[in-house]
């Protein structure tokens, strides 16, 4: 049984992820997102899918890449429908 790198918990069905050359166990995709997963600059919150960058920093969305001085844009601009 493998423990947990996230709550310490032994775990039959635990799994690894290999990430910048060191193997980790998780008995849970909740416990390795709150240990791999990169946080929001600005908000904190975990960012689980591909966020956004600006000069070596990571963000969830355009709208905190704003508030840290950055203008990126996370989606097309909206079209005029007739």
């Amino acid at each position: 049984m493998r423990e947990c790198a996230n709550c310490g918990n032994k775990y039959d069905k635990a799994f690894s992820i290999k990430m910048n050359g060191q193997e980790q166990f998780f008995d849970s995709f909740e416990c390795a997102i709150n240990t791999l997963a990169p946080r929001c600059e600005h908000c904190e919150t975990r960012i689980i899918g591909h966020g956004v960058e600006a000069e070596g920093s990571i963000y969830c969305c355009a709208h905190c890449a704003k508030h840290k001085g950055h203008f990126l844009v996370d989606r097309p601009p909206q079209e005029k429908l007739d």
